[in-house]
């Protein structure tokens, strides 16, 4: 429990939001566990379609695919946005969105094909700049993260999903106080991201201030009491500051969401974590 790798191993997680009665938003999150079992979560994409009046047979292709995406069917989410391109071939945000399905399924080359079709369509797509950078990230180039984020954030100041993961990819070259300062951003722009709350609070104890990161777990957990990232970083700040009744009590915590939610990589790193600390 004392080394820190933030970007070791990554899981997906998932979660889905219906617009009207057609169109569906998919927000797929990345979940890195470190040596030491912190938890550090990135937002991997959003999408949210809107229908128009008249919509065309390509259009439909890519609701399709967006609702199949959001299902899980990321497979036959691909066959569909391809099935758009084909029928619109400059179809940028279908790009986009296959980029983000080719991501699900572990095809990060692939996506970053897809992403840097959607720029080139639209050299103004924050978004696809976004989603381009969190693949370069999960390939270990936090360089060509950064430089794509900073795109993002260039293209829209507000975006603050971009703030939040450059902070990740500062945080994996070691550069706590650029990602004390995304996080910082993330938070001013959007004051109820559990996400960072819970990413600061591990840059927090990266620099040694456990009182600080537990705060801001506390407040991830407060905004969300089922975010289990939140309960396990929160059960090593106590365990780092010396209350190994309240650590194991978050650690369980978190091990029962995990299971429930059928994240089993990650649940058996907090029973780990667990064993370790009895």
């Amino acid at each position: 429990m004392k080394r820190r790798l933030f970007q070791q191993k990554r899981i997906r997680v998932s979660r889905a939001f219906t617009i009207a009665i057609f169109a569906t938003l998919s927000a797929i999150m990345g979940v890195s566990c470190s040596r030491n079992k912190d938890v550090l979560v990135t937002e991997i994409g959003v999408t949210s379609p809107s229908r128009p009046a008249k919509t065309s047979k390509a259009g439909e292709f890519y609701i399709q695919g967006q609702n199949q995406h959001a299902k899980g069917d990321s497979q036959e989410a691909i066959a569909s946005y391809s099935q758009a391109i084909s029928l619109n071939p400059q179809y940028g945000e279908a790009y986009n969105s296959r980029g983000l399905a080719y991501f699900d399924l572990g095809d990060k080359q692939k996506a970053i094909a897809d992403y840097n079709e959607a720029i080139r369509m639209a050299p103004d797509n924050a978004q696809a700049y976004n989603n381009r950078g969190n693949a370069h990230a999960s390939l270990g180039d936090n360089k060509a993260a950064i430089a794509d984020y900073n795109q993002a954030i260039r293209l829209a100041p507000n975006y603050a999903e971009a703030y939040n993961n450059r902070g990740n990819a500062r945080a994996a070259q070691k550069d706590q106080r650029g990602a004390l300062d995304d996080y910082d951003q993330a938070i001013r722009l959007d004051q109820k991201y559990v996400i960072a709350y819970n990413n600061r609070g591990n840059a927090r104890a990266a620099n040694g201030n456990p009182q600080g990161a537990i705060a801001d777990y506390n407040e991830a957990i407060r905004l969300n009491p089922n975010f289990a990232p939140a309960y396990n970083n929160r059960g090593n700040a106590r365990a780092a500051n010396g209350d190994k009744p309240g650590a194991l009590k978050d650690l369980q915590q978190a091990a029962a969401i995990f299971k429930t939610q059928g994240n089993n990589d990650l649940y058996q790193q907090v029973m780990n974590n667990i064993q370790e600390l009895q």
